[in-house]
């Protein structure tokens, strides 16, 4: 695996949680990193930005306390994503809160700068740069970005369309550092399956959102587990980037998702109010095309051993032919 010391002994499963806005806090995090997979979350959040200080503090102190206790079964990381957006006005100061704190790992979305990544530098944290495409991929690279996150075909949320085998084929031709890949992976064997393609991480959100520690309603989990790929839209009408999104919330959001106007990108906004952007994920829930296999909302630490065991079987399967 081509990863940092920062991850040496630490991951039952070479597994990120993705950061998902609203419902990626603290309690996910500090599941998803007992359980023995890097949890993350998006810095905004934390709202107020005060908050995140003491996010920060509490996910640390916590960490520390289990690995006190655990000695050989230490935490994941844990990471921070940073939208790297013109429109969010937290940027610097999310940033320094992750310098002041240490922060192992910061992920980056929607832009890239060299500001960012040598701050995070600063005290030996790493950084990884989403991308959708080999443009950007490139570019998050020459700008200083340690690896990269392919976000492909069928990822929940932001995502591309380009199919995860085309993705990581190209980008490994040139890039060999650190690389995650998302994209309807949603089980023990398909995380096994992007490692198999050439990733050092499966990147995974929707699977964690029907967890029982996730920050996401009822209702919202329920949609997850009744759902399956034909329920799933690609827009980019809720925030000016195209992603993908559960069709019953969109129904119940009174629109025709067969029907969907295109929205202006200029239109985005990440800023400190997030009234956009939260109202979009409060009311329209991002969803991957994997979750047509999941089928309840265990507790974190019990889909992680779940798929470990199915990672693990699959792997003697493929031995054994």
């Amino acid at each position: 695996m081509a990863l940092p010391q920062q991850f040496n002994g630490r991951l039952r499963l070479p597994l990120v949680g993705a950061p998902m806005f609203i419902v990626s806090q603290p309690p996910l995090v500090i599941a998803q990193c007992k359980a023995g997979v890097m949890g993350s979350f998006p810095s905004l959040n934390a709202r107020p930005a005060s908050l995140l200080d003491e996010w920060l503090s509490e996910i640390r102190e916590t960490l520390d306390a289990h690995d006190r206790a655990n000695p050989d079964a230490l935490s994941a990381p844990f990471a921070v994503n940073q939208i790297v957006h013109k429109s969010n006005d937290r940027l610097e100061a999310d940033v320094a809160m992750c310098v002041k704190h240490k922060v192992p790992v910061v992920i980056t979305s929607l832009g890239a700068r060299e500001d960012v990544y040598q701050a995070i530098h600063s005290y030996g944290g790493i950084v990884l740069h989403d991308v959708i495409n080999l443009v950007h991929a490139r570019k998050a690279i020459e700008k200083g970005a340690d690896g990269l996150i392919a976000v492909a075909a069928g990822a929940g949320g932001h995502a591309g369309l380009l199919s995860p085998f085309a993705l990581v084929q190209e980008i490994r031709q040139w890039f060999k550092g650190p690389l995650a890949l998302g994209g309807a992976i949603a089980n023990g064997r398909s995380a096994l399956a992007a490692r198999a393609m050439g990733a050092d991480l499966a990147y995974v959100g929707s699977a964690f959102i029907a967890t029982q520690e996730a920050h996401a309603i009822e209702s919202y989990k329920q949609g997850i587990v009744d759902g399956t790929a034909s329920d799933i839209v690609y827009t980019n009408l809720f925030t000016g980037v195209h992603g993908n999104y559960l069709r019953a919330s969109i129904v119940n959001a009174g629109l025709d998702p067969d029907n969907l106007p295109k929205s202006d990108p200029s239109a985005m906004n990440f800023g400190s109010g997030g009234t956009s952007l939260a109202k979009a994920w409060r009311d329209i829930w991002g969803c991957g095309q994997g979750i047509g296999v999941l089928h309840d909302v265990p507790t974190t630490a019990e889909l992680v051993a779940r798929w470990t065991t199915e990672y693990n079987d699959a792997l003697a399967e493929l031995n054994a032919r």
